[in-house]
């Protein structure tokens, strides 16, 4: 089994907002789904309201992410699936209650972890 990472960046979801609420709800019952099946590891969206920290080994900090990095945001879902097939079934129903696509990628397995 391998974890996934299905996500979309803020921008990808385009939505008028009198329908946020019913896709909130769309995407809230995919998430119970993913539980019920036993898939489920973790969903949530970065909080854009609160600026990242650069942290460097010593414990000093720096306001703001690495400068010349794509900003980092939006929905995030994790699963455990035992194919990259049943991984496109799940990001495809959540792209569909989310209204937008999703990107589809495989964590590495580290034994050690």
């Amino acid at each position: 089994m391998a974890k996934y990472l299905i996500s979309f960046p803020s921008a990808a979801m385009v939505v008028p907002q009198d329908e946020l609420e019913e896709v909130g709800h769309a995407a809230r019952a995919v998430i119970e789904e993913t539980k019920a099946a036993g898939v489920y590891v973790f969903a949530g969206g970065i909080n854009e309201s609160v600026p990242p920290v650069l942290v460097s080994a010593d414990g000093t900090t720096e306001e703001g992410g690495y400068p010349w990095a794509p900003t980092l945001n939006g929905g995030f879902t994790v699963l455990e699936l035992p194919s990259r097939d049943d991984a496109i079934t799940w990001a495809a129903r959540i792209a569909k209650a989310c209204r937008c696509r999703q990107e589809l990628r495989v964590f590495q397995f580290d034994p050690l972890s």
